[in-house]
């Protein structure tokens, strides 16, 4: 063996596959050594709640699976936090965007005792489906028929007495032009019943052009640009990034990213708009998530290290809460503690 590593024609092997390995350690170590330094730095003063959070909630709170006992320790557990809006899962869509009325037969109860039991807080009707964008099956956003039915949809849950209507579609591709339309014609809806329309978002490159490098190798982009997630904010009144599933394996390092997607939205997305950050509540460990490194503790830390960074006096921001039936007590805990409110007279109005 020693004798074929000074063979001169073994070298060039050699060398190329060490060079390979350079170029694939050398980013991620600098990314690794730049995103631990993103998470260190003092927390700005202010940067708390603005009373304007949010929180995603599960289909048993429109299914008959809740009761009144459910709805009245939820309002117990609100009381003295941030929390403005629920987004409360009322699909999925089917794939040609209708939505089939058996699916929320208890939403006009939950929408009536939370307006009874938690005055100011809004009841947004969360809708969804997979896009037909990796794979054969799925919503299709290309087709003028299915986007029609969508917007259909938020009409008829609108009915229903919702606050307002939340939209997560994915996997969403940077630079789709046809969901920019289909928010175009959403919000023309949703302004003329006077109410809010709110958007789940991918999270946005860290590095310029990530999501084409990532397409072109996997199919999958993964992040936005952050121009196109501009073009979202801008045609939306809320928009909530999805900032967890990042694969990332530390905390340090998850609380860093999470500060520089907090800084990358901040920079973009339009006063008129409200920008909430996502915070993991839920512990799932698999690839794209490890519940030990995306914690709720190390979100809520760079997402007040980024918005002491970047705009520190923002009104309108906040975080979400994903998902109340994941959570656990730790979660709430690090939200009341790190973020939210820890009695209900020293929490900010309804933020209007």
């Amino acid at each position: 063996m020693a004798g074929a590593w000074r063979d001169p024609r073994a070298r060039w092997p050699r060398r190329i596959a060490l060079g390979l390995v350079v170029l694939l350690l050398v980013p991620t170590v600098t990314g690794a050594v730049l995103l631990r330094a993103n998470y260190a730095g003092d927390i700005q003063d202010g940067t708390r709640t603005r009373g304007k959070d949010a929180v995603w909630l599960g289909h048993a709170w429109v299914d008959g699976r809740k009761k009144d006992a459910d709805l009245a320790a939820f309002a117990r557990r609100n009381q003295g936090t941030g929390i403005r809006d629920l987004y409360v899962h009322a699909g999925p869509l089917e794939h040609d965007g209708t939505l089939p009325e058996a699916r929320y037969p208890r939403a006009k109860w939950l929408i009536d005792a939370v307006h009874r039991e938690m005055p100011g807080v809004r009841v947004h009707a969360w809708l969804g489906d997979k896009l037909a964008s990796e794979s054969p099956d799925g919503l299709r956003l290309e087709r003028a028929a299915s986007r029609a039915a969508v917007v259909r949809s938020a009409g008829q849950i609108l009915d229903v007495g919702f606050d307002g209507v939340h939209f997560d579609l994915e996997p969403l591709h940077s630079d789709n032009r046809d969901y920019l339309s289909l928010l175009d014609d959403l919000r023309a809806l949703t302004r003329a019943r006077d109410v809010p329309l709110s958007v789940a978002a991918h999270k946005i490159d860290p590095l310029p052009a990530l999501h084409s490098v990532a397409g072109a190798l996997t199919g999958h982009p993964g992040w936005w640009s952050q121009a196109y997630f501009a073009q979202v904010a801008r045609r939306v009144d809320q928009i909530a990034v999805m900032s967890y599933d990042t694969t990332l394996p530390v905390e340090s390092l998850y609380g860093g990213y999470v500060a520089q997607q907090t800084s990358l939205a901040l920079e973009v997305t339009p006063e008129g708009t409200d920008l909430l950050m996502g915070l993991p509540f839920y512990h799932t460990d698999d690839l794209g998530h490890h519940a030990h490194a995306e914690t709720a503790a190390a979100a809520v830390h760079g997402v007040r290290l980024g918005l002491g960074r970047t705009d520190r006096d923002r009104k309108r921001f906040g975080v979400a809460l994903y998902v109340d039936f994941a959570a656990r007590e730790s979660d709430w805990t690090a939200y009341r503690e790190g973020w939210g409110c820890t009695e209900p007279e020293s929490c900010p109005g309804d933020g209007s």
